[in-house]
């Protein structure tokens, strides 16, 4: 039998295929696109929607089926001793706390961790919770770590439009209209609890800068780490179907921190459907540290 299971949801960025190779389990998240529902990464693909996104059709995130998570966990608990269980941060979604209600009837079997991430930075929870169980550590020991650590983890993110916040009333239909007719690049931001505004950029360029010198300030002063590859994890991430600019964006932050393995990924679609196709973001970690 083995220790302990990880699951995660497809907020993670964390395909089947992926999951398959990592040996962790991945909650699709329901997606309702004009009224019909959709799975992440079974029935719905990241180019099908923003197909639909871009036809302009209603879209809303909801949380996956109680009934469906508990079923997992059971058929997990039948081959392993303990399930360690890291969805979206409780701050944009109501799936945490209702996981961790759920859990009290496992007797302590099931470890819900809050550690308040998504998309790429949650990814990375998962690989380093997997790095914790190779060493033996228990799913109470995982749970704290995760949790003692979650805001040593940014997400900077600009957008190519604000058609997006606009709509899902994020921002004022005549603050996205100033913004439009400015041409300004908003910086967006997302420390743990929310999609928080970080900055106003007048180009594409400066938005970069800003996003870059937001990462370097949160390894001095938030995380009290060097900028080597040893303490600090930076990842990328893009909305939408092209890359051009998502390419062109990841050779600039190579140039800038040359010694770093620089990964990127698409942004989850949770993000992506408040703010569009087109945004490219950058993510700094702390690294777990044995």
């Amino acid at each position: 039998m083995g220790k302990i299971a990880i699951v995660t949801d497809s907020n993670s960025g964390i395909t089947p295929d992926l999951a398959k190779e990592w040996g962790v389990f991945v909650v699709p998240m329901p997606f309702f696109i004009n009224e019909k529902v959709y799975y992440e990464d079974i029935t719905l693909t990241q180019p099908e929607f923003y197909r639909c996104l871009e036809q302009d059709a209603e879209i809303s995130t909801s949380m996956p089926a109680l009934g469906e998570i508990s079923d997992l966990w059971d058929r997990l608990l039948q081959d392993y001793e303990q399930v360690v269980h890291i969805p979206m941060s409780s701050g944009l979604s109501g799936s945490c706390q209702a996981a961790m209600a759920l859990a009290r009837d496992f007797e302590g079997k099931v470890q819900v961790v809050d550690n308040k991430r998504i998309s790429v930075t949650q990814k990375l929870s998962v690989r380093e919770a997997r790095e914790m169980v190779a060493l033996g550590w228990s799913a109470e020991q995982i749970k704290k770590y995760l949790e003692d650590t979650q805001h040593d983890s940014s997400i900077y993110i600009t957008l190519s439009t604000l058609y997006y916040l606009k709509k899902g009333g994020r921002i004022t239909p005549a603050a996205a209209a100033l913004g439009t007719l400015l041409r300004l690049k908003p910086v967006l931001q997302i420390q743990g609890e929310k999609l928080d505004a970080y900055a106003k950029s007048r180009t594409l360029k400066a938005a970069k800068t800003t996003m870059l010198e937001a990462v370097q300030k949160d390894m001095r002063e938030r995380f009290h780490a060097k900028e080597n590859a040893e303490d600090i994890e930076i990842s990328l991430a893009y909305s939408g179907t092209d890359l051009t600019e998502a390419e062109i964006w990841k050779k600039e932050v190579q140039e800038v921190f040359p010694n770093h393995t620089i990964m990127m990924d698409p942004l989850s679609l949770s993000v992506a459907c408040h703010i569009g196709p087109g945004a490219i973001a950058i993510t700094c970690s702390k690294r777990f540290q044995p």
